[in-house]
């Protein structure tokens, strides 16, 4: 009896799987975050910096921002609709969206007009339908010290699909203003949070690569003193 016991005890223990190595934990934690990480690159969430101040004061130079990529998606039936975080492009909402004349490159701006409507600026103020629109997020002075050209805008349906952007910074924003509307496809997102900020100069991503390994040289040397915490992981409105 006790032999055959101390068979089936041996038995059982060579069975056993051999315990993972640290080294292969660590592997596949590692692998599962980049799967996450790619997914939701690809789908959910795109990280993006703004490089010039035709947002402010919503967005500043050096913001760097989380956009929602999930929530324009489309929702066929009513049941996705109400289950899905999803919805349409509404006025005021700040987007990110491929720049028509040069796709291959990401604007942000504030959603102004959407289809069908009848948008117009006189003396800086954006009438929609005839209606005066209320503008919190727009700085006076930034409205008021705008050239002529940019705060008169004649009347203008917004065609099928498409929408009228503006920059907040109004007369510091090249926009629906200068090159006509957003189609839908353009769309890539809505601009959710700033997940961190750094007092940087305008348009650093098209400096050369030399330049941009001695600017992320500056911010380390700099994390301190010129990172702006107060903005970090706020909502954008």
């Amino acid at each position: 009896m006790g032999s055959r016991t101390g068979y089936a005890d041996d038995r059982s223990t060579r069975s056993a799987p051999p315990p993972k190595g640290i080294l292969r934990d660590y592997a596949e934690t590692i692998l599962v975050c980049v799967i996450f990480v790619i997914f939701s690159r690809a789908f959910v969430f795109q990280q993006s910096k703004i490089p010039s101040g035709s947002m402010m004061d919503t967005l500043l130079i050096g913001d760097y921002i989380m956009v929602n990529r999930f929530v324009y998606s489309p929702a066929p039936t009513a049941l996705e609709r109400a289950v899905l975080p999803v919805r349409d492009i509404r006025r005021g909402d700040v987007v990110v969206f491929k720049y028509p004349p040069e796709p291959e490159v990401d604007y942000i701006k504030r959603v102004a007009g959407l289809p069908g409507e009848t948008v117009e600026l006189r003396d800086g103020y954006l009438y929609v339908d005839g209606t005066r629109i209320d503008e919190p997020y727009v700085q006076p002075h930034y409205r008021d010290d705008a050239p002529e050209a940019d705060r008169n805008f004649a009347p203008t349906v917004v065609p099928e699909d498409q929408y009228f952007m503006l920059g907040d910074h109004r007369n510091s924003s090249r926009d629906s203003r200068a090159w006509g509307f957003v189609h839908r496809d353009l769309v890539k997102g809505r601009a959710l949070l700033i997940w961190y900020s750094f007092d940087e100069q305008p348009n650093s991503h098209r400096q050369s690569a030399a330049k941009q390994v001695r600017g992320w040289v500056h911010k380390i040397a700099n994390f301190f003193t010129k990172s702006r915490f107060s903005r970090c992981f706020t909502l954008i409105r």
